[in-house]
């Protein structure tokens, strides 16, 4: 059997957030003793708290909301590529020379290690013409281990409008430090959230 790598970082209470998002919370419903044969668990977060996929409808109020997206998106040939670097944005130039026969899945590696209980203030994040670049490869989704693939503080999000103009889908807070730089199979499949903007994940990839 092909082995999985999980790309995927834990989620847990009190995990680093975006300032003035909602926490991860969890509270015990059900406990197992006496009249109580279950554990129940309950929980409530952000629908961007750890790994997940944005919805064009995160930015854009016309934009289609998660469900609605079409799961093979999610799903196929992938290539992990080393983007890391001291400068704040990845430019084309950084990655340009590792897209020959690029599949329609790029995954950048951007940080080191993110510690999922501290927000990671000042990522590495992507500028809109390397956006631009992998959408004129044929690039259909953009996997990043950083919050964002624009700056935290950025209003007007560049890069995000890239994805919006060229209908592109982005996962973000992935786990790649877990993996080799390579060729893969990407299977990311966001949970059927009815009308939100973004839904979590569980990411993984198959050597190929």
């Amino acid at each position: 059997m092909t082995r999985l790598i999980d790309i995927t970082p834990p989620v847990r209470a009190g995990m680093g957030v975006f300032p003035g998002d909602a926490p991860c919370r969890t509270a015990q419903t059900f406990a197992i003793g006496p009249g109580c044969p279950v554990n129940v668990t309950e929980i409530s977060m952000s629908t961007h708290c750890g790994a997940h996929a944005d919805a064009p409808l995160h930015y854009d109020a016309d934009g289609k909301s998660i469900d609605q997206l079409d799961l093979s998106d999610f799903l196929g040939p992938a290539r992990l590529i080393d983007a890391r670097g001291t400068k704040p944005l990845c430019r084309p130039e950084d990655i340009a020379g590792q897209l020959e026969n690029a599949p329609p899945r790029i995954l950048l590696r951007l940080a080191e290690r993110i510690d999922p209980m501290v927000w990671p203030t000042g990522f590495r994040t992507l500028a809109p013409e390397t956006m631009t670049l992998l959408a004129e490869t044929g690039v259909k989704l953009i996997g990043v281990d950083v919050p964002s693939v624009d700056p935290e503080t950025s209003k007007d999000l560049p890069s995000h409008m890239v994805a919006r103009r060229h209908d592109m889908r982005i996962l973000e807070n992935l786990a790649l430090y877990c993996a080799e730089p390579g060729d893969y199979e990407l299977i990311a499949l966001p949970m059927k959230l009815e009308g939100l903007d973004a839904a979590p994940i569980r990411a993984v990839l198959r050597k190929t």
